[in-house]
């Protein structure tokens, strides 16, 4: 791979179905779907993007539309037990030149935590009450590893102290419970490096925590990013947080990308309407703060009854500015407006460049 095929396959357009995979971590017309008894849950409908090692992509779009699903289906873990009998999944997952998606859940099982790990958005529900925070991290680790207990219990002490815990000697034999919220996503992140994945998924990995750890958090991130070389992926709802930490950010909308691109694309020539409206209900320390934020209109929608056309047609301002009512009949694809940069919107690109420049950016 040339090293201009490498920067376009960090978020460029999809390889061909069967073709060789151009990235990392490749991801074609993912489609996760669920049969419910009131229909067909289409939590991920059409989904592609691509993401290089030492890279970061943010995934960010409000919640339902589709984030944690698509972290879910790259680690195989919707197929797990009685779960696993009710999820349609199609498409292709390519992680270093393997397919998942086709592959045994056995074959997924031995990639999980080694090649892939996800640090989950609340610590407390994701690790075992009554075992020790130390024990768990030498189960992941002796998983995949043929050592001993003793020199599992070195390695997790190495990564409780890399992380920052204080004292990882002695919190190594402390529970959960004993942990705060910020020492607890710290351990949860010992526990997902403790096999030097490849691929590090974070979901919602600052819920609930406050600004000051939050920051630390993803200061982590960020450095053990440089340490193990890893392709990182940020889901959240917080723009804030990947406009601090992500090379690329895709927006995904009623189970499908709307926008992705660069992240100084993204935050300074956005091009779909949905991003403007994220962007406008974002808070800013930058500069005073003159007006109220603007909220997105309208409720996110059923992903049960997707609207036909452009998803967000229903909560669009500019809906009717193209003629002939095509928002409500046809699905925009994604098309690329320069740079890596790609949008499925059916507004020409001056009109979108004139909205944004007269209209949206002036209030931000």
């Amino acid at each position: 791979m040339t090293e201009l095929s490498k920067t376009e396959a960090a978020v460029g357009e999809p390889t061909p179905a069967g073709g060789t995979p151009r990235a990392f971590l490749d991801v074609r017309d993912l489609k996760v779907h669920f049969p419910t008894d009131d229909g067909l849950v289409k939590s991920v409908d059409g989904l592609s993007f691509q993401l290089e090692k030492g890279k970061t992509l943010g995934i960010v779009g409000e919640s339902g539309s589709g984030k944690s699903v698509t972290s879910l289906a790259v680690l195989g873990l919707h197929r797990l037990g009685n779960r696993g009998k009710n999820v349609q999944m199609s498409g292709e997952i390519w992680l270093d030149g393997k397919e998942l998606v086709s592959a045994s859940p056995d074959e997924v099982r031995r990639l999980r935590g080694r090649e892939m790990a996800m640090i989950f958005q609340d610590p407390l529900s994701a690790m075992h009450p009554y075992y020790t925070v130390g024990n768990q991290i030498v189960e992941a680790y002796r998983v995949h590893n043929k050592v001993d207990k003793k020199t599992a219990r070195k390695r997790a002490v190495e990564l409780l102290d890399r992380v920052g815990i204080p004292e990882p000697a002695k919190r190594f034999d402390n529970y959960p419970h004993e942990f705060s919220g910020g020492m607890r996503q710290r351990a949860m992140i010992a526990m997902a490096l403790v096999n030097n994945p490849e691929l590090l998924i974070a979901d919602e990995p600052t819920t609930a925590l406050d600004v000051t750890v939050q920051a630390q958090i993803l200061d982590l991130i960020r450095d053990l990013q440089k340490e193990f070389g890893s392709a990182v992926i940020i889901i959240t709802h917080d723009l804030g947080v990947v406009a601090e930490i992500a090379d690329d950010i895709l927006v995904m909308y009623g189970g499908r990308c709307v926008e992705r691109g660069p992240v100084d694309k993204i935050f300074y020539e956005p091009q779909h309407p949905y991003t403007w409206g994220l962007l406008g209900s974002m808070p800013r320390i930058d500069r005073a703060q003159t007006d109220r934020l603007i909220p997105v209109k309208g409720q996110p929608p059923s992903l049960i009854n997707v609207p036909s056309g452009c998803a967000f047609h229903p909560r669009c301002p500019y809906e009717d500015v193209p003629e002939g009512g095509v928002t409500r009949t046809e699905r925009p694809e994604l098309r690329e407006v320069g740079g890596r940069h790609h949008v499925a919107c059916h507004l020409s690109q001056e009109d979108r460049s004139r909205i944004w420049t007269e209209e949206i950016a002036p209030k931000l």
